[in-house]
């Protein structure tokens, strides 16, 4: 039986194959621990009095993680 590469599948390749080999128990483990890393935190409640400053924070971090991942 050929091994699977599942590091190398996109998000997307790694789910149709998921799909289309359900028996596949690894790769239920492997689409399940991409999607924890792709899943986002709750970062505030409408009704939180510090919103804004949350929302401003949060847009700042990914704006220089994407800094920081396109330098170069």
């Amino acid at each position: 039986m050929n091994r699977v590469d599942y590091g190398s599948m996109s998000y997307q390749e790694l789910r149709r194959y998921f799909l289309a080999h359900r028996e596949d128990t690894a790769a239920f483990q492997a689409y399940l621990a991409r999607r924890r890393e792709h899943s986002r935190s709750v970062i505030t409640t409408i009704n939180d009095p510090d919103f804004d400053n949350k929302i401003q924070a949060a847009i700042n971090q990914q704006m220089a993680e994407y800094r920081s991942s396109n330098a170069g």
